[in-house]
């Protein structure tokens, strides 16, 4: 009895739960229709000064997580010692702080409307030599050399491409063996939470609101899959941040 009571809450939750998607799908209909003209480009030129504004407040309550995730990077150099980094939607600079003395810096991003912010952090962060800013998606950086850089970086990036797992490849590709893609990224949450309930919910206004960010997407099981020979990954609960972004992946993925 128990069991069939349990069923029947779960199929009455997710009843409800694409029911009230299928009331945001409609609420969105201007933005789709927009999208579908071409306007909803304007938003990408407003989009990265507010990026560039959240950027603070999410450093600020990450600040523990990301400098005990980058704390290591200088494990990855040649064997020269120095130290080639490529970061993967670089969006404003936001990483720029917690990268080691003297690394060498790939910028890509494919919003060309970054740039204008990104030079405010290279200008913040003179600890660094930047070398380009390279304007490319995650799935095609045919402009960077196969085997080419020590580190990949992709922080909350994987929640907006359009082919997760082609990014990966990039990422295999341009690194040199031995070479490390760190992430840090949100995820889905678990199906039995609210939080779940929510994010399936509400995906469909989060997507513009976004710049087409996507809460839905398990990513831990695209790394898992992308054959990468090590990979260190911990399920983390964000602080302080939206609820619809609280579940995060963090780590690193050794070529």
């Amino acid at each position: 009895m128990g069991g069939f009571t349990g069923k029947m809450t779960y199929l009455m939750r997710n009843f409800l739960m694409n029911f009230c998607k299928l009331i945001c799908l409609a609420i969105t209909l201007p933005l789709q229709l927009m999208e579908f003209l071409g306007l909803y480009g304007m938003y990408k030129r407003l989009f990265p000064l507010l990026a560039y504004n959240i950027t603070f407040s999410y450093n600020d309550k990450m600040h523990e997580n990301k400098r005990n995730l980058f704390r290591d990077l200088c494990k990855f150099c040649n064997t020269d010692g120095t130290l080639r980094l490529l970061e993967i939607g670089c969006g404003s600079g936001a990483n720029f702080k917690y990268y080691p003395y003297g690394c060498t810096v790939i910028c890509t991003d494919p919003n060309p409307h970054f740039e204008k912010y990104l030079q405010m952090s290279m200008t913040a962060s003179n600890h660094l030599t930047y070398e380009s800013f390279v304007v490319a998606s995650g799935e095609d950086l045919m402009a960077v050399q196969d085997e080419s850089v020590d580190v990949v970086v992709c922080t909350l990036v994987l929640c907006s491409v359009n082919n997760v797992p082609q990014v990966l490849e990039e990422a295999r590709r341009i690194l040199r063996k031995g070479g490390a893609l760190y992430f840090l990224e949100h995820v889905e949450s678990d199906p039995s939470s609210w939080i779940y309930f929510f994010q399936h919910m509400l995906q469909p206004m989060w997507y513009y609101l976004g710049d087409g960010c996507m809460v839905t997407r398990a990513t831990w099981r695209d790394l898992e899959a992308a054959g990468f020979s090590e990979i260190q990954l911990r399920h983390i609960e964000a602080p302080r941040v939206t609820f619809m972004i609280k579940p995060h992946i963090l780590g690193y993925a050794i070529k």
